[in-house]
């Protein structure tokens, strides 16, 4: 039973960032001109890097929010090194956070915490394109995505409105959503089994704390907003301002579902690095706050202990609707993908030629390529699998036909 609170009170916690996330991923997709971040987030210098982390430290987005808008945003020319430090900066602070750092642990938190995570992402896009070699696939795939830029028709705002809506929460909510659900289930178990007061013990051991405190807060969820609280709780209970610093680091940039996600959309060694930026950047700057900056910066507000503790689960009605929001679109994208799945297992007895498509990575890639498959002039019936990564196509179309028009839209064909 506390595990199901947990999860519903954790779920309640993303909703409504998640939600929000999904909605600017598909306002990104629908009305921003690829050819917008190809130019700008796209190169393997550190202006790009610089330009991610600079918008994504205010963005008022969590770490799981900003999951659909980065993946979004490298899908539509970003590339590795930017989409990675646009990934670090943005769950670490906002807007919103920044404010109610300020409020209740004070303004020298609340102004190193931004500094820190916009270094922290220069550091980890920088990392990722020297980590990368200049690839003839993704030079292919950033040519057929401005290929299909300039043929690409007008669309009206209304049309553009619909396509926003249908990206992000069904065709990016289906294929991030599993991985969401995987990261929420493991949060619930980890928030609910470990102490609150497990390393109140560690206050005179600040590197050990910050280690220990990176193991607990790395795997579970906690948004940039959520964790001051138990922030401010540790300080109370004796552990160091730079340890605290490190759980408003390290929880909000990182959890399973984040890590999952990055390994599968930019690969594992942009993952690792990403990773292991967090990590040496909450522990670097905790150690400048505790041995290099006056203690005196970093005592509480006198106000904050009372925030402390008395603080009763609710479940407001905002949260709560939009946590019902995503459950309805998880179903719903979950009972599609398995009658598409089940459709495709008929079809292909039937279907005049099979191909095999390489460089499906998702449902909306395997989305583009039966879009693309279903222009090719003769093309009567089209299914695509993603775990087989096959496409069953019927009609009068030619082989070379299909095999070009999957090429035109960034994929591989070829008769299977």
């Amino acid at each position: 039973m506390e595990i199901f609170k947990s999860l519903l009170f954790i779920l309640n916690e993303m909703s409504p960032y998640i939600l929000l996330g999904f909605l600017i991923a598909g306002i990104m997709h629908a009305f921003i001109p690829r050819q917008l971040f190809a130019r700008h987030l796209s190169g393997k210098g550190w202006k790009s890097v610089v330009k991610s982390a600079a918008i994504g430290v205010p963005l008022p987005l969590c770490s799981c929010g900003v999951l659909p808008t980065a993946i979004g945003m490298h899908r539509n020319g970003a590339s590795k090194a930017s989409t990675t430090s646009f990934l670090i900066a943005t769950p670490q602070t906002g807007m919103d956070s920044i404010a109610a750092t300020w409020s209740l642990l004070g303004p020298a938190f609340a102004i190193i915490r931004p500094i820190a995570a916009l270094f922290t992402a220069i550091f980890g896009g920088v990392a990722v394109g020297k980590s990368e070699k200049a690839d003839a696939a993704d030079a292919a795939s950033d040519a057929a995505t401005c290929a299909r830029d300039e043929c690409e028709p007008r669309r009206s705002f209304i049309r553009k409105s619909i396509d926003a809506l249908r990206y992000g929460f069904i065709e990016l909510v289906g294929s991030i959503g599993p991985w969401l659900v995987v990261g929420l289930i493991i949060a619930a178990l980890i928030t609910v089994y470990l102490p609150a007061d497990a390393l109140s013990s560690l206050g005179s051991h600040p590197l050990l704390a910050m280690i220990l405190v990176l193991i607990i807060a790395i795997p579970m969820y906690v948004c940039a907003t959520g964790s001051i609280p138990i922030a401010m709780s540790l300080i109370f209970k004796g552990l160091s301002p730079g340890t605290a610093l490190v759980l408003l680091m390290a929880g909000p940039a990182a959890n399973f579902a984040s890590f999952a996600l990055i390994s599968r959309e930019l690969g594992r060694k942009s993952a690792l690095i990403y990773l292991s930026s967090i990590i040496i950047g909450s522990i670097a700057f905790g150690l400048a706050i505790d041995y290099l900056l006056p203690a005196s910066w970093f005592v509480l507000p006198m106000g904050s202990h009372a925030g402390c503790h008395g603080d009763s689960v609710t479940w407001p009605l905002f949260p709560t609707i939009c946590s019902a929001i995503l459950v309805i679109l998880l179903v719903y994208t979950f009972i599609a993908n398995r009658n598409h799945s089940h459709n495709h297992s008929h079809n292909t007895l039937e279907s005049h030629m099979i191909f095999s498509v390489t460089g499906m990575n998702c449902n909306h890639c395997r989305a583009s390529v039966e879009k693309a498959i279903s222009s090719v002039a003769g093309v009567s019936g089209v299914s695509v699998d993603l775990a087989s990564g096959r496409a069953s196509v019927e009609g009068t179309a030619s082989a070379d036909e299909i095999i070009a028009a999957v090429h035109a839209a960034g994929f591989d064909a070829a008769l299977a």
